[in-house]
């Protein structure tokens, strides 16, 4: 049998305990017989947004304490951003994976603190860096004492107020010989083009297919039970209606490439 392929998916961002634990019980349920490895992902805060009027999150600590009761009722590993060195301790006790979000990837207090943590570490390639660029956030984390990385690739800033996904990228980056995950979603938006960022989701499963078929190690694509209404990416979150429709895609795929 292949090695499961690492799915990481859930809400952008924490929103409401009832809203998190409806897409992880949908998540689970469609996940669980697959050869997988699920991670649920949502940020517990948004330090990055495109307008200060934007929201940012219901608390740390409350968040927080969510993301580890979904850990703990459906026995999923759990994916969260962190912004700050300081956030690496706090947030490392709640969940098991700490992301370092796109724009932060040069940032190496960030990436040190997070790799002290000895959790996963989920390095998003930023918009501005080349995919060679990724092996000095890779080596920054080794000093550190962690070889426990991922690489995740979300799009290339192209032009103003949109993204392209260059897939020489993926490839580039495995010969480092750490997984690499494609964000199907995040690499669909288009930056700042208003209050929030706007995006185009028709393109999440044939983009989130070819990657597979170029041979990723993982997915990621975040959704919710209501795009229209979510707080965060509300462009480019995956309805949740559609993840068994995006899974049976990839699956189908990934068994054969």
């Amino acid at each position: 049998m292949k090695k499961p392929l690492i799915i990481i998916a859930g809400p952008c961002l924490v929103e409401s305990r009832e809203m998190l634990f409806e897409t992880a019980y949908v998540l689970k349920n469609i996940l669980s017989d697959l050869n997988v490895r699920f991670y649920f992902k949502s940020s517990y805060k948004k330090a990055n947004r495109s307008s200060s009027k934007s929201f940012t999150g219901i608390g740390d600590d409350i968040a927080l304490s969510y993301l580890k009761e979904v850990r703990d009722e459906y026995g999923s590993k759990i994916v969260t951003d962190i912004h700050s060195p300081q956030e690496a301790g706090i947030a490392a006790k709640f969940v098991d994976v700490l992301q370092i979000p796109a724009f932060l990837c040069r940032q190496t207090d960030i990436i040190h603190a997070a790799a002290q943590t000895k959790k996963t570490v989920n390095i998003k390639k930023g918009q501005f860096a080349a995919p060679d660029d990724m092996l000095k956030a890779i080596n920054k984390a080794v000093e550190a004492g962690n070889n426990d990385i991922w690489l995740t690739e979300r799009g290339t800033t192209f032009g103003y107020h949109d993204l392209v996904v260059d897939y020489r990228s993926l490839l580039i980056m495995k010969s480092y010989g750490y997984p690499v995950i494609y964000d199907a979603t995040h690499s669909l938006q288009k930056p700042s083009i208003g209050e929030e960022s706007g995006g185009s989701p028709e393109f999440i499963i044939p983009l989130a297919k070819a990657a597979i078929a170029t041979g990723v190690d993982g997915i990621f694509f975040e959704t919710h039970p209501d795009p229209k209404s979510a707080k965060s990416d509300s462009s480019t979150q995956l309805p949740l209606f559609k993840v068994k429709e995006l899974v049976d895609e990839i699956m189908k795929i990934y068994e054969v490439a």
